[in-house]
């Protein structure tokens, strides 16, 4: 049974991730290098067991989850069943961490990675225990989204993957297996899909940033959160999707690289939220006001998927 969990980076996801783990009981030791992130996180860590609160998630016991915040890495995985690395999505700053960790772990812990895509079997190669290492891929923000992706590597033991989704379900969360590991796993392939096809309508003209917002929220969006893709396909009809997608399909943004367009506005130093603006401008007054109105949006509509008053 897994009790000790560290968490080796903290960046935007860590702190919603110990948060969580913590609310199933579990003694979190969250890990970063950055003094900044240690102290970001104290925030982060507080909002998060605010939402939490909303949704109605407690201990099993209470006091039985807690988190720890440390700068020393060997600390934080003192004594782990599981380690989930968080770090940037670079295989060598992985590869770098996996180094650190192995010689200061059990033979038997389990080396799980929240990477959003690289296949895990690439990252198996750093690590001297490939059977014990998964791919654990939470969906931001991860304290109020329960789906959570599990992929075996080439080298990952079933009994692994077994473990991992029987943690997720016992927490109340949704393991979903990827049954093979391919780049993006499943979640963001799909979504990745809907981006292109986006950027290329705005880029060519077709419409508006605001108002391919409105069309996918409202229209599709609105849908897909309670009716799923495939079922959706059954929904409007196997013979309907067949005709459109007859003459549709050829006519799809089919590109393999990024559209100028996102190339243009990084030149510009227009990275989306974190530097003021991207798609749309943003003042910190606004992007403090987004924060909580899509936590509470996504509280609101999580409860009513649930079932919840």
């Amino acid at each position: 049974m897994i009790k000790n969990i560290a968490i080796i980076g903290l960046g935007t996801m860590g702190p919603g991730m110990a948060a969580r783990l913590a609310r199933g009981g579990i003694k979190v030791a969250a890990y970063d290098l950055a003094p900044v992130a240690l102290e970001r996180a104290k925030t982060m860590l507080a909002g998060a067991d605010g939402v939490l609160d909303s949704l109605g998630i407690v201990a099993p016991e209470t006091g039985a989850g807690s988190v720890r915040l440390t700068d020393d890495i060997a600390d934080a995985v003192a004594g782990a069943d599981l380690v989930i690395e968080n770090v940037p999505e670079n295989v060598a700053v992985k590869a770098d961490v996996y180094r650190k960790i192995d010689r200061l772990i059990a033979s038997d812990t389990i080396v799980a990675s929240d990477t959003s895509g690289i296949p895990i079997t690439q990252l198996q190669a750093h690590i001297s225990n490939p059977r014990r290492m998964v791919g654990m891929h939470w969906s931001n923000p991860p304290h109020i989204i329960p789906m959570i992706e599990v992929i075996g590597g080439e080298k990952t033991a079933p009994e692994t993957v077994q473990t991992i989704r029987e943690l997720i379900r016992s927490l109340g969360l949704l393991p979903v297996v990827v049954k093979k590991d391919v780049p993006g796993f499943v979640e963001n392939r799909v979504l990745y899909a809907l981006l292109r096809e986006v950027v290329d309508l705005v880029e060519r003209g077709v419409i508006e940033p605001e108002d391919v917002d409105t069309c996918v929220s409202w229209g599709i969006g609105y849908k897909l959160a309670v009716v799923g893709p495939m079922a959706l396909l059954d929904m409007a009809g196997l013979d309907i999707y067949n005709s459109v997608s007859s003459f549709l399909n050829s006519d799809l943004s089919d590109r393999k690289d990024v559209a100028p367009m996102i190339g243009r506005k990084i030149a510009q130093g227009a990275l989306g939220i974190k530097s003021g603006g991207g798609i749309y401008s943003y003042t910190p007054e606004r992007i403090a006001e987004l924060q909580r109105e899509r936590a509470r949006k996504l509280v609101a509509i999580r409860r009513i998927l649930e079932g919840s008053d």
